[in-house]
């Protein structure tokens, strides 16, 4: 095996996810939808397994209540959360071809980078929030927006699920769901859309308490990347300058990864202080105050956020595993995802087609004992199966030869050392569950 290369493109992984049905265009066949796109059955068991590490490991931190809000919000509620106010990005036009920029992302000083020309408009503020109406009849107070964030359902449920749950300061309500912004220039393929998911979790705690809370959260969320296979040497905390706070931190540090475009947000850990809970309750008129029992008073508890995309780490854990080397002379295209990770934990083949019945009663008993995502693939050289998938980094694949009927064991390959060892048929199953229980290390 070649010294491998482990440095993708953003062509090389858009292709990949095309190439392997991970992800789609959305509306292709009508042109495409900018900024928006469908996940297909491996991409859609990626994010399974993205979202059940996440889940799991913040309920490692203490107690944490999961909750599901609507993805329509009313005016009010952006009103009071600040985002009518504050959540935009400078815009920018090209006067001479109308083509429409970020500020912050181009040079004003230069030509347009479609035309050629350089005539700008004034920059101004554009709000990046959907909005829409409820019902048929059109009236301010029906005016509703997709949810920018999913956060502010949280807040404004607070109450209801404190006193519907036996919880007490600290605890933490986590979100999994869709989110909506009307990006001016979506970019980066899934590294910013229009529509995306959000895993974030509020947690609640004592103010007092707050400043050590958020230092403990810094430290679990970097145990996160390192336990899911992340390059440590490309994951860094960088902490929000007072010019970078938006409008409700006291302060922030956003996890970053070292993309091929540049160090980027992954996560955004912030102390939101008691801003959101202090807003709603102003702007709603509802006390949202936690009653301390030993002090006989009321107090808006402080909040600490942590939020990352689900899409967002999707293409990290693509970019992280992406790897080229040559085997047996030919390249190879393999992702060295942490089997934990992988859409499709083993594949089952048999050598020929005459070992298609006895590999294919073993495939099915260990999906049914085990209830994994696995693949049974008996079509084309061996070779070629195994290509397919070191492709879309599946970590084990058996076979089943002509020795097997005899000696009653499969031949096992390993993803990223392509080295096989024989084992019996009724080690399969524990096998495969070792390796999901191993600690991962990325071998090159």
């Amino acid at each position: 095996m070649s010294t491998p290369n482990t440095t993708a493109t953003l062509e090389e992984i858009v292709a990949l996810c095309k190439r392997r049905g991970f992800v789609y265009q959305s509306a292709e066949i009508y042109g495409g939808l900018n900024g928006v796109y469908d996940f297909g059955h491996l991409g859609t068991l990626l994010k399974n397994n993205i979202r059940a590490a996440w889940l799991k490991s913040i309920n490692e931190f203490g107690d944490v209540l999961q909750f599901e809000g609507s993805i329509l919000g009313s005016e009010a509620v952006w009103q009071a959360s600040g985002h009518l106010t504050n959540f935009s990005d400078p815009l920018v036009d090209c006067m001479s071809c109308k083509h429409r920029y970020r500020a912050d992302d181009i040079d004003l000083d230069k030509s347009c980078p479609h035309c050629g020309n350089k005539q700008w408009t004034d920059v101004r503020q554009f709000n990046l929030m959907f909005k829409s109406q409820l019902g048929a009849a059109t009236s301010s107070t029906n005016d509703v927006y997709l949810r920018p964030e999913t956060a502010q359902s949280i807040f404004i449920n607070v109450k209801n699920i404190l006193s519907t749950n036996r919880v007490k300061i600290p605890f933490g309500i986590a979100q999994i769901g869709k989110a909506f912004r009307n990006e001016i220039t979506p970019k980066q393929f899934l590294f910013r859309m229009r529509e995306f998911e959000q895993m974030e979790i509020e947690w609640f705690c004592k103010d007092e308490d707050s400043l050590a809370t958020f230092e403990r959260w810094c430290s679990a969320r970097l145990d996160f990347y390192r336990h899911i296979g992340l390059t440590m040497h490309n994951i860094r905390l960088h902490a929000h300058t007072k010019e970078e706070l938006a409008h409700y931190s006291r302060m922030c540090n956003d996890v970053q990864y070292q993309f091929p475009f540049g160090w980027k947000e992954l996560e955004g850990i912030a102390h939101r202080g008691t801003f959101d809970l202090s807003q709603h309750s102003q702007h709603s008129g509802k006390d949202l105050g936690v009653f301390d029992e030993e002090l006989k008073s009321s107090y808006l508890p402080t909040v600490i956020e942590c939020s990352v995309g689900v899409d967002r780490l999707f293409l990290t854990l693509l970019f992280d595993a992406y790897t080229e080397d040559i085997v047996e002379g030919e390249k190879r295209i393999v992702l060295k995802l942490s089997p934990t990770m992988a859409p499709i934990k083993a594949a089952f083949f048999p050598l020929t087609k005459k070992q298609h019945e006895p590999m294919s009663a073993l495939y099915h008993d260990i999906k049914k004992k085990l209830g994994l995502a696995m693949q049974y693939d008996d079509s084309g050289s061996i070779g070629k199966r195994y290509r397919r998938q070191d492709e879309i980094g599946t970590p084990l694949c058996f076979t089943y030869d002509y020795d097997s009927a005899n000696d009653n064991a499969v031949t096992v390959r390993h993803r990223d050392t392509t080295t096989q060892e024989r084992i019996a048929v009724e080690r399969v199953a524990e096998y495969i569950v070792d390796t999901l229980n191993s600690p991962f290390q990325k071998i090159y």
